[in-house]
């Protein structure tokens, strides 16, 4: 695997698994004075699982 495509595989599994862990400890994200609704991570989470997940795959086939 090329090193950037381990980066960012490795980039967006942590960034699923952290906000995995927001979405269920409930954690509040304030950026500028707005709150970042809970709900959000529900959404971004499995996105940013999906993407690791493909990139991962996509590498494999490509035989590198």
């Amino acid at each position: 695997m090329k090193p950037f495509t381990t980066i960012a595989v490795v980039l967006l599994a942590l960034g699923a698994v952290v906000q995995s862990v927001r979405f269920i400890q409930g954690w509040e994200i304030v950026v500028n004075g707005t709150t970042i609704p809970v709900w959000v991570s529900a959404i971004v989470a499995p996105i940013a699982a999906i993407l690791a997940v493909m990139i991962w795959r996509e590498n494999g086939r490509s035989g590198n």
